[in-house]
């Protein structure tokens, strides 16, 4: 009787036509995908913040004056990245704190242009405050009548919200657009290189969240491990 049957060389792990695959290890899960593409899809959503923050910069400049374009791109803009971290993080919790530094994106990208310009070209001008449109009304909306050394001036100061620490009499340094087009604004509220710095540190924190989404997603599809839509840290 033969006993070659019993003593026939059992396949070691890794080896074999299992192993020539490529797409199992020995405790049975799958590698997902190599290493290479986790690297690839990370600079890609790398590439895709810093576009974003340059890109919807950008589109502010051009559109200077009509702030709800570049508002209304950047929110998309911020909503797509959210949306790619996610794919690439394969959890929602890298993907949801995201959206803390997308403000600093946000806020940074659309208030530096307009702020650069009444920096670079406004005229400084002291004026007196002689009315406020919202006085003795539930207003959120105010507009406030300015009058400089000249008389009255055609554009108002505006603000929106419940406190905007203005009262009638009050005397404020504005900064005026001579050619208009950008809206004044208080002196004291124009700080183009604190805009950039927020933007800066957005930009920043992304690039750090995606290095870390990039490289916890690696994992995660190397152990054939897919988190749950809320999955905890």
């Amino acid at each position: 009787m033969s006993h070659q049957s019993v003593n026939a060389p059992v396949p070691l792990a890794g080896h074999g036509a299992g192993a020539g695959a490529g797409g199992v290890v020995p405790n049975g899960q799958h590698t997902g995908r190599s290493a290479g593409a986790s690297v690839l899809a990370t600079f890609w959503v790398l590439l895709l913040s810093w576009a974003i923050a340059a890109g919807n910069t950008g589109l502010a400049y051009v559109t200077v004056g009509m702030d709800f374009i570049p508002i209304s791109a950047g929110v998309v803009l911020c909503l797509v990245f959210v949306i790619a971290l996610r794919l690439l993080h394969d959890a929602w919790w890298i993907a949801v704190l995201s959206t803390v530094p997308a403000l600093f994106v946000l806020v940074g990208s659309v208030q530096y242009a307009p702020e650069a310009a009444l920096d670079r070209r406004g005229v400084r001008e002291t004026v007196t405050i002689t009315a406020d449109s919202a006085e003795g009304t539930t207003s959120e909306n105010h507009q406030f009548t300015l009058a400089g050394p000249n008389g009255e001036l055609d554009e108002t100061l505006e603000y929106r919200g419940t406190n905007p620490g203005y009262e009638v009499g009050d005397r404020i340094e504005i900064l005026r657009d001579p050619e208009g087009t950008v809206p004044l604004e208080d002196a004291a509220d124009v700080d183009p290189e604190a805009r950039l710095d927020g933007l800066v540190m957005g930009v920043a924190a992304w690039t750090g969240m995606t290095l870390l989404a990039g490289r916890r997603g690696h994992v995660l599809r190397r152990r054939g491990k897919h988190e749950p839509l809320l999955e905890r840290a």
